[in-house]
């Protein structure tokens, strides 16, 4: 298999000058984080001179220092720095998902044309966390040829629906929604065509700065005009969840500065509150802590998949379950931050499945 790689990079130009430069964000970053620049130099595999030098060839370029030295305290960034370290995350949080969706629709038709190639396991599912770790050991076997695609959570049992994909990802809320989640789900899922394979539990809730300066505890505090939200995507299964808490709970999403300010993943609205343009969102506890920000938690859901009947006889549904099923993608995942791995790689009815949630 044939595996392709986009990756965005930034390069700066002036007015009527044709040169540009390349900023190293990640170098960037590892200053922020370290306060150390032979940490940083190590770590983009760079000369401690050559990484002074950029820094200097920064500082000419925008007229202003991205880097400065004090005594005593390390190495840390200007706020010019700091602000296009911050811009870079949201603009890798965002683009993310979307660029990897374009490199597997190129590696897909690329693969069709290449001699000795077997038809691919097509995944459909929302963005997350432990769906992304599972991308990464689908990389390292080799040996499962695998197309999968971020859609949302209804988009995704559509296709299955409509023979767009083998396996399709779904995630339904645990406690007073859970019925609400399921009676949608009956007009897509057949209990005679369709089987269950078990995954994660993940914690979702409200994603606010750290130490929670402002005191979000709960969704009524979002109404206080004062405070800035940032949503997911219309089309998303967490804002369709968002809305769904704030219906049970009777609040007006009207009344929520900043509700119709959204984002694509669960990454982005956290590095949009990080970086200071919000003071909370709504997403999994695995993207607050990779910003190293503070979670509160709503509501827990069971992320699963749903593929039709026949296709658990496929050889790559049989690995995917064993990887599913081994030591190491469950340590993996308990590496997450509010992941859960519940029933990973078992094989379930519909009915069993709308039973034990009821």
């Amino acid at each position: 298999m044939i595996r392709i790689e986009i990756t965005p990079q930034w390069r700066f130009r002036r007015d009527g000058d044709p040169q540009a430069m390349l900023v190293l964000l990640d170098f960037l970053n590892e200053i922020r984080a370290t306060g150390k620049i032979t940490r940083a130099a190590s770590h983009a595999r760079l000369s401690y001179r050559h990484a002074w030098n950029l820094i200097e060839n920064w500082a000419g370029f925008f007229e202003a220092p991205l880097v400065e030295r004090k005594r005593g305290k390390g190495t840390h960034l200007t706020p010019l720095g700091e602000k296009l370290v911050w811009a870079g995350q949201r603009l890798q949080a965002r683009l993310g998902p979307q660029l990897q969706n374009l490199s597997q629709e190129l590696e897909t038709e690329i693969n069709q044309l290449l001699p000795r190639q077997v038809a691919a396991l097509r995944i459909h599912a929302s963005h997350g966390f432990a769906v992304s770790k599972l991308r990464d050991m689908l990389d390292r076997e080799t040996d499962i040829p695998f197309d999968l695609r971020y859609v949302s959570n209804p988009a995704s049992l559509i296709s299955l629906a409509h023979d767009g994909c083998d396996l399709a990802g779904m995630h339904l809320a645990q406690g007073m929604l859970r019925k609400r989640g399921i009676a949608d789900a009956r007009k897509l899922v057949l209990p005679a065509r369709h089987r269950v394979i078990g995954f994660v539990t993940r914690e979702m809730g409200l994603i606010v700065k750290r130490g929670n300066p402002l005191k979000i505890y709960n969704l009524e505090r979002l109404l206080d005009p004062t405070l800035r939200f940032v949503n997911r995507d219309s089309n998303s299964g967490s804002r369709l969840l968002f809305d769904q808490l704030l219906e049970q709970h009777g609040f007006d999403a009207s009344q929520i500065n900043g509700y119709e300010q959204s984002e694509f993943t669960h990454a982005a609205v956290a590095a949009y509150v990080a970086s200071g343009m919000a003071d909370a969102a709504f997403g999994v506890e695995a993207a607050a802590r990779q910003f190293d920000l503070d979670f509160v938690r709503l509501v827990t859901e069971d992320y699963f998949f749903v593929c039709l009947t026949e296709a658990l006889d496929l050889e790559p549904v049989q690995r995917l379950l064993s990887v599913m099923r081994g030591d190491e993608f469950h340590e993996a995942i308990a590496q997450i931050p509010g992941y859960m791995a519940k029933n990973m790689g078992e094989v379930r009815t519909i009915p069993d499945m709308f039973r034990s949630a009821e």
